[in-house]
């Protein structure tokens, strides 16, 4: 289904997922992948709404998701009754996820979807689902492979659901998500072809936690080594700036300096010209990036590259 139909057609997307969500249910339920971003939220609503006991939340807990938004992923489930199951995977230890070639995403979805048919098969459940939307389909992306590979459904997009309708459902429903920015797990922050540690992850983390503290809400800090690359919301460049010697204290405390100063740029807009940031002059040449959260290839962007740095560091 499409959803390029304008919103006169919502009603009838929104009744296609909760037939689908039923029909699942009868052909014996589902395990859903959720993370707490909007997506994943609107299909455990939808499926608990529409199947009870019958659907199950899953979440991978590892390295790579903030402490703070598993928190609040865990809080999320809790208010709209459904149960989730916390589950440990161990993707950062796999080789191929470590070298974060392009497909690191791919490695990730796979021990998220077998850790979820663990769950499913000690629950009786027949079917995986998660949150993939009609903006998802645009590009090639390595977890909708392994989603593919191993029968993981995708309800809303079977659905017609794009961005814009999780959104109005996530409102319509009272979930805190509905307005919750786009965000992506820590290994995104790393740049493609450096390899991904446990140690760099947490150092992204700490960063972006203390700058959440300075009041900071749509967030990246791109690990570039001993140096990191601050984007913020478009909105909040002002005061970022005039914050910038915080920000430069919390890099210190997590073990990095301050690159740059830039705002952010979702992937869809980063085949444009550079980002209104704090560049130094010159800017190093940058291979392809990874969307966040999906895995799909993009050209470089001037807001990929780091300032010309000594040739010491």
């Amino acid at each position: 289904m499409s959803s390029v139909a304008g919103d006169g057609d919502y009603p009838r997307r929104r009744a296609a997922l909760e037939l689908r969500l039923l029909e699942l249910g009868r052909a014996g339920g589902l395990a859903v992948a959720f993370s707490g971003g909007v997506d994943s939220s609107v299909l455990l609503h939808a499926a608990h709404a529409a199947l009870g006991a019958g659907a199950v939340g899953v979440i991978a807990d590892s390295p790579s998701l903030p402490r703070r938004e598993l928190r609040e992923a865990v809080d999320l489930a809790r208010s709209l009754g459904a149960r989730l199951e916390v589950v440990r995977t161990r993707e950062g230890e796999d080789p191929r996820y470590q070298a974060n070639a392009g497909d690191r995403c791919y490695f990730c979805k796979a021990a998220l979807f077998d850790a979820m048919q663990a769950v499913a098969q000690r629950e009786g459940l027949a079917h995986l689902a998660f949150g993939e939307i009609t903006d998802d389909a645009r590009d090639l992306r390595p977890g909708a492979v392994a989603a593919r590979e191993r029968g993981v459904v995708a309800p809303l997009v079977e659905a017609g659901f794009s961005k814009q309708d999780v959104r109005r459902y996530a409102r319509e429903a009272g979930l805190p998500v509905a307005q919750k920015p786009a965000s992506a797990c820590l290994a995104s922050r790393i740049p493609v072809g450096r390899r991904v540690t446990r140690a760099e992850l947490a150092q992204v983390e700490a960063a972006e936690e203390g700058l959440r503290g300075l009041g900071l809400s749509e967030l990246r800090v791109r690990h570039h080594g001993t140096q990191a690359r601050v984007e913020v919301g478009a909105q909040e460049l002002g005061g970022a700036r005039a914050q910038r010697t915080a920000i430069e204290a919390v890099l210190a405390g997590a073990g990095l300096t301050l690159a740059s100063l830039e705002a952010y740029l979702p992937p869809a807009e980063r085949s444009g010209p550079g980002s209104a940031g704090d560049h130094a002059p010159g800017l190093d040449s940058g291979g392809p990036t990874v969307d966040e959260g999906s895995g799909a290839m993009r050209p470089p962007h001037a807001s990929d590259r780091l300032p010309a740095l000594p040739s010491s560091l």
